[in-house]
């Protein structure tokens, strides 16, 4: 695999993939440099914008557990074409269009999503590096166009390919890093600051990696019938990850994630209680937010995560700053072991999840950041009673806790992008009425 290297599936910073080599190639159009800066002044001016400022110190008392005040976000995920369709995009370079995209969802997030997403003065460019895996090849049967696959396992018989497996290896092209680095500098001068930032991970939780290997149905079948193999599986993978991200402390390629960055599968990094690394400075692990989650377990028992799961999350999270547990998988049954991680502050709080159990199991202490369900905004003509009764729902039942109204997991709009913004309006409206004690 190359970088950028591609975003693990949910990695929030979709920067794509490209060769090293053209890496440093690269050369934009007068056109594409000026069709960059004119966006790029547009985010700039958005980001100078008071209600910014405004929603920066309301995330920052959010994640502090210093207000209850909701907060709403919306990431359209999969359905951006269906927003911001490939052909409207004026660039010409491949490079070019990436970067124009992402401006273009940052204004569309602030002018016409209008959620509580804070618009930064930056522009983040990763590095440009290779790894290796973990030694075995992963195959996948189907997938195309975003849809559904299987794993073919290349991990078959544990006495024969666990010893091909090894810790994945990663190596920064520091001179294709440079160069785009210069590159974005060049372009954004005087309007953005650049940053070389990179999340090198998504999730730390594992469960996604062995199944890419040996695929789901074994995977689950191996907890009852082979229980010593899966352990020592989870403690290669754990070792592996804690491997890496100390690595990566060691080098100093730890980016800050503290501020407008994604953490988590819900909300973002502001806040005052973790060490904060200047812009230019490389983070350590004790001065980020960590996050772990096994949504590929659902269906195992509380007391299966806790035996052959729970242990090696806690291995990781325990050298992080502050915590976030869970994306699509429902907390509560397994609420027992989740509050024993060390600095927990954010909880998900799955659309199948118990929304009453909110305000009695993570109350003031912890934020839930709470998921809607997707499925009503895949409609051409989205049935808005029932959006409304979802979010009135969501509000009423979480209300006692420190709450974010999260709309992620969009594989499409039904052609309709208005739905996502009339979303954004429903759950306002609910929030408003449910905490104005109308609800």
């Amino acid at each position: 695999m190359s970088g950028h290297r591609k975003p693990e599936p949910h990695d929030k910073t979709s920067h794509g993939s490209q060769d090293p080599a053209r890496a440093q190639e690269q050369v934009f159009s007068q056109a594409d440099t000026a069709r960059l800066r004119s966006l790029a002044e547009r985010v700039a001016g958005i980001a100078a914008r008071p209600d910014m400022t405004a929603k920066a110190k309301l995330w920052t008392a959010h994640n502090d557990l210093e207000t209850d005040e909701p907060l709403v976000f919306i990431d359209p995920e999969n359905s951006w074409d269906e927003i911001i369709p490939p052909h409207t995009l004026q660039c010409s370079n491949t490079q070019a269009r990436e970067w124009e995209r992402r401006l273009a969802k940052e204004i569309h997030w602030a002018e016409v999503l209008k959620d509580d997403k804070v618009i930064e003065p930056f522009f983040d460019v990763p590095h440009v590096y290779t790894d290796d895996g973990w030694g075995l090849d992963i195959r996948r049967i189907g997938g195309g166009n975003g849809g559904s696959y299987i794993v073919k396992p290349t991990l078959v018989d544990y006495d024969k390919d666990l010893s091909r497996i090894h810790h994945p290896c990663f190596h920064v092209d520091q001179k294709a890093s440079e160069a785009l680095l210069e590159l974005a500098q060049n372009v954004f001068s005087g309007i953005l600051t650049v940053r070389q930032r990179t999340a090198w991970w998504w999730s730390l939780g594992m469960t996604n990696n062995y199944i890419a290997l040996r695929g789901l149905e074994n995977f689950l079948c191996d907890m009852i019938e082979q229980p010593e193999w899966v352990h020592r599986m989870m403690n290669l993978l754990c070792e592996g990850k804690l491997a890496m991200i100390k690595e990566m402390e060691a080098k100093g390629l730890l980016s800050p994630n503290t501020g407008g960055t994604y953490v988590g599968s819900g909300g973002f990094g502001f806040t005052r209680q973790l060490p904060c690394a200047r812009q230019t400075e490389a983070a350590s692990l004790r001065g980020m937010w960590g996050f772990c989650e096994s949504q590929e377990t659902s269906s195992v028992s509380p007391d299966m995560y806790a035996e052959f799961i729970f242990p090696y999350h806690l291995r990781l999270l325990e050298h992080f700053g502050l915590n976030c547990y869970g994306c699509c998988e429902a907390y509560e049954s397994r609420w027992r072991c989740i509050r024993q991680i060390p600095r927990l502050r954010r909880v998900s709080v799955a659309p199948w999840s118990d929304f009453g159990t909110v305000p009695d199991n993570l109350g003031k202490q912890y934020i839930a950041s709470v998921k809607l369900k997707p499925t009503p905004l895949a409609e051409s003509r989205m049935n808005t009673a029932v959006v409304r009764a979802d979010c009135r729902s969501a509000a009423q039942q979480t209300r006692g806790g420190i709450c974010e109204f999260i709309m992620k997991d969009n594989h499409t709009l039904g052609g309709c992008a208005d739905n996502a913004v009339r979303w954004v309006q429903i759950m306002r409206e609910e929030i408003d009425r449910v905490y104005a004690g109308n609800g």
